[in-house]
């Protein structure tokens, strides 16, 4: 058991948390590029489906609709600062994508993932870190992050970019508007759980069992700190907005954004969210978020990604939940509705092998 009080180890977990999130607290958001092409109505009632479905929802939520080609948008709460958790893997990504249009990188550049590499919660890359490590590329790290959600494939391609502040820097020059990334993925958790962050924490069940052992009071003021204002934090519009932008070719390459898009097409996170309404015949490229819970309290349920229709029709939606106590079913639930407003499936929950997916990764 650790011999610092209480009161001494919050102090050091929130000073270590200001310096890493100076960076980023300090710098103001970037504009959104705003839509330049003629814009249509969209359908009939879909605002106040979205409307009705997050104004209904027991908690902080907000969601939005974009319509890549017709120009068209709808949303509710859509301008909430709310947590990415593991959607943020998407900004990683693009940063890699947009190194390798540049010819800074290649896909099939080799990296060394080692035990000091190892992050927390969902990294199935841990079971392969064997000795001196675990040789790999840059693009099977990409995926990794991508379909699996994995945490320590995404904060090592991180540190291989050149950190957050490279990924700060691609939301900045891309105009991206109201989208921050956090300081990683370890900085991240143990900042919202109340921790000072120690390698240790990360095998076995280290960070949980140190977490188990902080002053619940410590555990609560951190959970707030994190909610008011997540490090992390990112409105559900601004996040539909880059996904249509990328969607139409403006922020990569043509043969990186269809790479990407590929990618999250693979990804089987999240059965009971987005996938769980997209009809047969409609097509889903997504990217899922779960944060972490505290006496019922859940601080970030997400699913956000491009439907495409049978008819080429392009939408990208964003569906966030920042705060709430509802219970799981009722966080999918509220996903799957949204989307449903849009595509017309009659969204059923698949709750026997669902519920399990969506605590395993996020």
């Amino acid at each position: 058991m650790s011999l610092i009080p209480a009161a001494q180890q919050d102090a050091r977990q929130q000073q270590q948390w200001r310096d890493a999130a100076a960076t980023f607290v300090s710098v103001p958001v970037p504009a959104a590029v705003p839509v330049t092409r003629p814009r249509s109505a969209a359908p009939a009632g879909l605002q106040s489906r979205v409307d009705a479905l997050v104004r209904s929802f027991p908690g902080k939520a907000g969601a939005a609709i974009v319509a890549v080609d017709e120009g068209w948008s709808v949303e509710r709460g859509g301008s909430l600062s709310l947590p990415q958790q593991s959607v943020s893997k998407l900004w990683v990504a693009m940063t890699v994508l947009a190194q390798r249009d540049a010819g800074r990188l290649k896909l099939d550049d080799p990296v060394l993932v080692t035990r000091d590499d190892l992050t927390l919660f969902h990294q199935p890359i841990a079971g392969l870190v064997r000795g001196e490590g675990y040789r790999t590329t840059v693009g099977a790290l990409m995926t990794r992050a991508l379909t699996q959600s994995d945490n320590t494939a995404n904060d090592r391609l991180l540190t291989f970019v050149g950190g957050p502040s490279a990924v700060r820097a691609f939301i900045s020059e891309k105009r991206l508007g109201a989208i921050r990334f956090g300081p990683g993925e370890r900085l991240l958790q143990s900042g919202t759980a109340g921790l000072t962050w120690s390698q240790s924490m990360a095998t076995g069940r280290g960070f949980e069992a140190a977490r188990a052992r902080l002053d619940p009071a410590v555990r609560r003021a951190a959970f707030q700190r994190y909610v008011d204002n997540p490090p992390d934090g990112a409105a559900p519009l601004a996040i539909a907005d880059a996904l249509a932008r990328l969607a139409r070719g403006e922020l990569l390459s043509e043969t990186s954004t269809r790479l990407l898009l590929e990618t999250m097409t693979a990804s089987r996170t999240g059965h009971a969210r987005l996938r769980a309404a997209t009809p047969a015949g409609w097509e889903l490229a997504h990217k899922t978020g779960t944060g972490q819970d505290l006496g019922g309290r859940n601080a970030g349920f997400n699913d956000v990604g491009l439907v495409t229709a049978p008819d080429g029709r392009r939408y990208a939606v964003a569906v966030m939940i920042g705060d709430t106590t509802a219970p799981i079913r009722d966080r999918q639930r509220l996903i799957q509705n949204v989307a449903s407003s849009l595509t017309g499936a009659a969204a059923t929950i698949r709750m026997a092998a669902a519920d399990a997916d969506d605590d395993a990764a996020n």
